[in-house]
């Protein structure tokens, strides 16, 4: 009996150590979670508040460009393509035809303009010859007119001179005839002939008048005849000067026809290379790679960011064409924002920086999108901005209701 009691004694001794020893297991277990919790939670705090995480603008919109940009060739006419030689690839200079357009009517035009051109000069000659003769005969009929004059104006003078004695001899006579000492027949004939000869005299003037009067008209009608003639040859100045003018437009738009390589590279792209397609004035039939300079990167990005791209900032672009978990990216740096906003987007040139043994090949025309770092915060700081974009529909709803209350 004794024996059992002290069997039963020692297993109730037993089971309270154990379950003692239970507890204790089971605060330090508590102990150990909620230190390690609250280790967890430092761990994080100072994760979210010290640590750093880049943050990026991106944009799907990113070529590549041969620096100084591809150039375009378009058609500074609209017509139709005779000739080409726009192949993809192909090296050219500045200034190497690449394509023409039908030139036939403008030809036509210009051999029309050509003739008349050349028929002009010949007439404006002739007349220059006609006034020559009309003003060298003007200057003659004037000497000679000058000269019938003086002596018609000398016969004037003679007749006067002759007039006035014949008039002295009558009054003479009639002194005479009063005295008794010639007879009436003698007066009267001394008469008559005074009278006879200043007629003479007043018809000597009149001649001298009259040839006076001719002269002017003769001068008149040769100076009339003297100005059709320049007036003629003026026109047809007009008309040489117009026809020049037509011809050197003519020749400028057959040369506008010939489409030329603005400079010296390679065809990058082309858009219309055959032979009778129909091209209207400003269509873009290619692009012409500068041969020398390197290639660059031309982003748009949104207007978000503007004033957070920088010169300086590090950028990472993916090709579309390369894909980037077998290619990887490439690396690039942004040298040149734009000030200003065209189209509601913000241009950036980003510099290539292509490392030795890359696996990518690039060219001109790549398309790809950029990856631009604009700075390094705490995830705290994303956490805030998130936040505030979630609250502020909230914030702008409830003015609403207060301003509806």
């Amino acid at each position: 009996m004794k024996t059992n009691l002290r069997a039963g004694s020692q297993s109730a001794t037993t089971f309270t150590r154990f379950m003692r020893s239970l507890g204790a297991d089971r605060a330090r277990r508590s102990l150990i979670g909620i230190l390690l919790a609250l280790l967890f939670l430092g761990a994080w705090v100072a994760w979210l508040f010290l640590a750093r995480v880049t943050v990026y603008e991106v944009t799907e919109s990113a070529r590549i460009e041969a620096e100084g940009a591809g150039y375009t060739v378009e058609s500074a006419v609209a017509g139709r393509v005779v000739s080409t030689q726009l192949k993809l690839g192909r090296e050219v200079k500045a200034g190497d035809a690449l394509a023409e357009l039908d030139t036939d009517e403008q030809r036509m035009k210009l051999e029309e303009e050509r003739t008349r051109l050349r028929s002009i000069g010949p007439q404006i000659d002739a007349i220059a010859g006609e006034v020559a003769a009309e003003e060298r005969a003007l200057e003659n009929a004037r000497r000679a007119s000058v000269v019938a004059l003086e002596e018609a104006r000398s016969r004037v003078g003679e007749a006067e001179v002759a007039a006035q004695f014949a008039a002295e001899e009558a009054r003479r006579l009639g002194e005479l005839f009063a005295q008794g000492y010639v007879a009436e027949l003698v007066i009267l004939k001394a008469r008559s002939d005074a009278k006879g000869r200043r007629a003479a005299v007043e018809s000597l003037k009149l001649n001298a008048s009259r040839m006076e009067r001719d002269q002017q008209t003769v001068e008149s009608e040769r100076r009339v005849r003297i100005e059709k003639l320049l007036r003629e040859r003026r026109e047809l100045e007009a008309a040489r000067a117009s026809s020049a003018s037509a011809v050197e437009r003519l020749q400028g738009e057959i040369e506008r026809r010939t489409i030329r390589s603005p400079v010296s590279g390679q065809l990058g792209e082309v858009t219309t290379s055959k032979e009778g397609a129909v091209v209207g004035a400003g269509d873009k039939l290619g692009t012409v790679v500068p041969a020398a300079g390197g290639l660059r990167i031309i982003a748009e990005f949104p207007a978000s960011a503007l004033g957070r791209v920088r010169e300086g900032q590090g950028a990472r672009m993916r090709l579309t064409s390369f894909p980037w978990t077998q290619y990887g990216s490439l690396a690039a740096r942004v040298t040149r924002v734009a000030g200003e906003l065209r189209d509601g987007k913000i241009r950036v040139e980003l510099a290539v920086e292509m490392p030795e043994g890359s696996p990518l090949t690039i060219q001109h025309g790549l398309p790809g999108s950029i990856e631009v770092e604009v700075e390094r915060v705490a995830p705290a700081t994303l956490l805030l901005r998130a936040v505030k974009i979630l609250t502020r529909p909230s914030a702008s709803s409830d003015a609403n209701r207060g301003g509806d209350g």
